[in-house]
């Protein structure tokens, strides 16, 4: 019976949290109340996993601190929270979103959705590929793929410009699919979903949806310390562009054994945040070499 339970949970947590967490959005939407129930929709996530974490690990060797977790929370509040705001506050401005008389618009909510998340993963894709094959953009991106363990916690962990290249990556493809704020709103909770599920450390098996959807199963070998497999899966919420263009990478059954980058990273936040400006001087440095 407790194997029974166990593989309920593992092939039932992934989409049954993605799910129950847009019909606490949805409800927001029917009462005109999006941004208090995404809060509270975030929030039931977040407590489901804390709890996932502990019960059902992928593996135990994660839960075991790494003196990393103020830096993480550091990026997700400082970085990734500060860029967010500044997009709300565009949109609040009137600066940036459609004016919902486009032909896409007037479709229903859920094909704009749709719409939404497969033209704007054409610029996530674009930004995310990049950050690794740029390597100035890659020490940027480095902070975020320097993590030895993958938990909730670390999913914010990104430096500023790194956000910033992704939003200024993502925001063209919004305004030319000419999807209502509505669907602008839904498809950026989803990606906040999705982005969370992605880093948790829950031993989950997402099946067929991991050839739709970016998944733990996916985004871990994404993270290998292999460039072969750590140079796959860009996607930030479908995989259709990896599909297409050829960076899908999918090992079932198989279980990643080493997460984290060749390259030096100091342990501060503050140090982190000024490395890709002195990243030769670090890395040959011998305050790397002491870290390493």
């Amino acid at each position: 019976m407790k194997r029974i339970s166990r593989g309920i949970v593992r092939y039932g947590a992934w989409p049954g949290l993605l799910i129950s967490s847009c019909a606490i959005l949805a409800f927001g939407f029917s009462i005109d109340r999006e941004v208090l129930f995404f809060n509270f929709s975030y929030a039931w996530i977040v407590a489901w996993l804390l709890l996932l974490e502990r019960r059902l690990p992928y593996k135990s060797a994660w839960r075991v601190a790494d003196g990393q977790t103020r830096a993480d929370l550091s990026h997700t509040l400082l970085n990734k929270g500060l860029v967010q705001l500044l997009l709300v506050q565009l949109i609040a401005l009137g600066l940036f979103g459609n004016n919902n008389h486009s032909m896409v618009s007037q479709l229903p909510l859920t094909y704009q959705v749709a719409i939404g998340l497969i033209i704007s993963e054409i610029g996530l894709y674009g930004a995310h590929r990049l950050a690794h094959e740029w390597s100035l953009l890659w020490r940027c991106h480095a902070v975020h793929h320097s993590v030895q363990r993958l938990w909730l916690v670390n999913t914010g962990r990104f430096h500023f410009i790194d956000s910033l290249a992704s939003v200024a990556a993502s925001v063209p493809f919004f305004l030319l699919s000419g999807i209502s704020m509505d669907a602008i709103v839904w498809v950026s909770a989803i990606t906040a979903y999705i982005g969370i599920l992605t880093h948790c450390n829950v031993d989950v098996e997402c099946g067929p949806l991991n050839y739709v959807f970016n998944t733990p199963n996916l985004h871990r070998w994404h993270h290998s310390t292999e460039r072969t497999e750590g140079d796959r899966n860009y996607g930030e919420n479908l995989m259709i562009w990896d599909l297409i263009l050829g960076t899908f990478l999918y090992k079932k059954g198989s279980h990643i054994e080493r997460i984290g980058i060749g390259d030096k990273m100091p342990e501060r936040f503050v140090d982190q945040l000024a490395l890709p400006f002195r990243w030769h001087h670090y890395q040959d440095s011998k305050s790397a070499l002491s870290d390493a």
